[in-house]
């Protein structure tokens, strides 16, 4: 046992090092844009509505010359939930962590990417919304996570545009009774259009 830990430490730094030598480019930007959510229900009882809402917040890309690498980011992202109708959203505002696998092509002018990597992210208001006509309690739930999937262009090696699917894979929310049916959990897919400036 103590022969394959060794194993596997040495492999990772091995690993580690011929990583670090072949980084081409360390970048930090900001990202931000427009999120549109919906829900997916383990129970076909409702129909749900998209809900508007936007992210912000840091982030760092590092690639290789190949044109491979990771971007990742901490954002502030508003999601929701809708049931009712467009005026009557439960919304809920999330610390999101991003971690993508990137992939980029093209010449320095313009190049196209995409990205693909899991998701967390903590619940920072919005754990509890009651809608009257339903009387039902929603639950937010405290912790999520998921899948990206992105593409988009990148122009002078400096702006970011792209299309970004979230795939739930963890429970959003939480009802326990519903038009009789009780213990509903409710799944969030999100698309989201992103802007990003790198420095």
């Amino acid at each position: 046992m103590k022969k394959r830990s060794k194993l596997f430490f040495c492999v990772f730094m091995i690993i580690m090092l011929a990583s670090t030598s072949v980084i081409g480019q360390i970048h930090l930007g900001i990202k931000g844009g427009l999120n549109i959510s919906s829900i997916n229900l383990s129970e076909d009882i409702l129909k749900s509505y998209n809900v508007t809402g936007f992210h912000l917040g840091p982030m760092i890309e590092v690639m290789t010359p190949l044109g491979i690498g990771f971007d990742g980011a901490i954002l502030y992202s508003q999601k929701g939930m809708d049931v009712k109708g467009p005026e009557d959203a439960l919304m809920t505002d999330y610390l999101e962590i991003p971690v993508n696998f990137k992939v980029k092509l093209g010449v320095p002018l313009i190049k196209a990417y995409a990205t693909a990597g899991p998701f967390a992210e903590i619940r920072l208001s919005g754990a509890e919304n009651k809608w009257e006509r339903i009387q039902s309690q929603i639950k937010t739930k405290a912790f999520g996570a998921g899948l990206n999937l992105g593409i988009g262009a990148e122009v002078l090696s400096r702006i970011q545009v792209g299309l970004n699917y979230s795939i739930g894979l963890t429970d959003n929310y939480a009802v326990d009774q519903l038009n009789g049916h009780s213990d509903i959990n409710i799944k969030s897919t999100t698309l989201s259009i992103t802007a990003v400036l790198l420095f």
